[in-house]
């Protein structure tokens, strides 16, 4: 089932993959990895859909969740490049409407480290459809934040998408989906997009999706436990149960009518959570932006830009997921420092910046070993379990490379 190349070298990475989607816990998938430019794994297997009628392809496109925040990351590390955009000014230096309702001290970065204490909709979503840009804008402009801006870390799951994007849009004149396409995309020839045109639907994979907010966190008796019996990692984890915050940011309620496979979901550009691509296209992407920044006589940005952009910013604890100590740079995730035997989170060694998303699809650059990877799938595993296939995937490469 499973069609690609591979250097073999890296032997039990395709073992890996090839073990997954053959036992069926992962429906389809692809990994592709580029070691100095040039292309060391690229693989495809599996499904595009739970009715199994159709194999997924090397062209096969699939939502990538929030892996679309890194694509994003790199559309804004390009307008500090140009010297378009100052991470330290107010945010209302460029979206003077945003300074409103507690709002007017929010810096650029807490937008980009998800410092703003914007991570929700105070009323919830707008009661309209995802394509409808300006009326999710308007709803972030008039409302409180939850917390006060740059006082914590709380993960803006999809409201990143209008905050970031909205800022993109107020500096650029175009959105953050055309931005990347003529930006990245044409010049690095590479098949990823934010707003899909229906023409490309006959590629995409189908997205099993579970209710997020639905879900509960482990350890939920910890908001009885009293704070005198807790360590302070434990302590921020019970407030972020109790505040609920995870709720507020993991909503989901807006797919009860269009769903993630749904023509208003594809069609729209959701900057935080909707980009459809291969997994060939990001590990270039990536791979690009950690060999700095040139390809094949086009270049993208300044180099020194990425390794700014990449250095931890923010480290929690955050009060969306769980008091965790996330480490963001702008926009991107970067090196973290779990145990890389947990696979709720991915890994992301030293140097590393990209990011995951909740279906369980990862992507990052290197910049010491000069890599770009990216696992993307169709199948959203467990909680505990939602990047298993992609961590080992990762130990494997690291292994490899000694």
């Amino acid at each position: 089932m499973i069609k690609g190349t591979y250097n073999p070298k890296f032997q039990k990475i395709y073992d890996i993959f090839n073990n997954q989607v053959k036992k069926d816990y992962e429906l389809g998938a692809a990994v592709s990895i580029e070691l100095n430019g040039e292309e060391i794994v690229n693989l495809w297997g599996g499904y595009t859909s739970e009715t199994k009628d159709r194999l997924w392809e090397e062209d096969t496109i699939v939502n990538v969740w929030s892996v679309t925040k890194a694509v994003t990351g790199a559309c804004i590390a390009k307008l500090i490049s140009d010297e378009k955009l100052n991470i330290n000014e107010f945010v209302t230096t460029y979206w003077p409407e945003y300074g409103a309702n507690g709002k007017e001290n929010t810096k650029v970065i807490d937008l980009l480290t998800h410092r703003a204490g914007m991570f929700g909709f105070q009323e919830g979503y707008p009661n309209t459809n995802w394509n409808d840009w300006d009326r999710y804008i308007v709803a972030l402009e008039k409302q409180k934040p939850f917390r006060k801006p740059g006082s914590s870390q709380g993960y803006h799951a999809v409201t990143f998408a209008w905050l970031v994007g909205e800022l993109i849009k107020r500096i650029d004149g175009r959105s953050t989906g055309e931005y990347f396409k003529e930006e990245f995309a044409n010049p690095l020839n590479l098949d990823f997009h934010i707003g899909l045109n229906e023409a490309e639907f006959s590629r995409c994979a189908e997205i099993g999706f579970k209710k997020l907010d639905s879900l509960k966190p482990p350890l939920d008796f910890i908001k009885y436990v009293p704070n005198f019996m807790l360590n302070k990692d434990l302590k921020n984890y019970k407030d972020s149960v109790v505040s609920k915050d995870f709720i507020e940011a993991f909503n989901s309620s807006h797919f009860d009518i269009n769903n993630p496979n749904s023509k208003d979901w594809r069609t729209a550009e959701v900057p935080s959570a909707n980009g459809h691509g291969t997994a060939k296209s990001l590990s270039k992407l990536f791979g690009v932006l950690s060999t700095g920044c040139e390809r094949d006589g086009t270049k993208i940005m300044n180099p020194n830009v990425i390794n700014e952009a990449s250095k931890v910013v923010s480290n929690g604890p955050d009060t969306v997921l769980f008091g965790s100590k996330l480490n963001f740079g702008y926009c991107f995730m970067v090196e973290q420092n779990f145990d890389q035997k947990l696979n709720f989170v991915p890994i992301f060694n030293a140097k590393t910046f990209g990011h995951a998303g909740i279906g369980g699809s990862v992507a990052f650059g290197d910049l010491k070993n000069k890599l770009g990877y990216a696992f993307v799938c169709n199948r959203q595993q467990k909680m505990g379990k939602l990047y298993k296939t992609s961590n080992m995937i990762t130990k494997a490469l690291y292994e490899a490379l000694g």
